[in-house]
């Protein structure tokens, strides 16, 4: 596969599917303790992933690496923020 697009569209598939995979998880009960925060901590990472992808492919942020290398660092913040806020509450 050399289209981007269509790769990124499989990244996007598969990190939609873990991340669905973990939410089934917690709301079922299957991790219990201290695993609920990890997997919600993950469930974030992912979606963080996930957003880097559209930026970077549906976006064309590939091609312009001042707009991409911003974009990254507010996202990065936001993430990092909500992780923070998801961990202390």
């Amino acid at each position: 596969m050399s289209d981007p697009l269509i790769r990124a569209w499989i990244w996007l598939v598969a990190l939609s599917g873990v991340s669905t995979a973990l939410s089934i998880a917690v709301a079922r009960g299957a991790l219990s303790g201290p695993m609920i925060s990890v997997g919600g901590a993950l469930i974030l990472t992912l979606a963080w992933a996930k957003s880097r992808i559209i930026l970077v492919q549906y976006l064309g942020l590939a091609e312009a690496p001042f707009w991409r290398r911003g974009f990254e660092m507010v996202l990065a913040f936001y993430a990092i923020l909500l992780l923070g806020l998801y961990l202390a509450g």
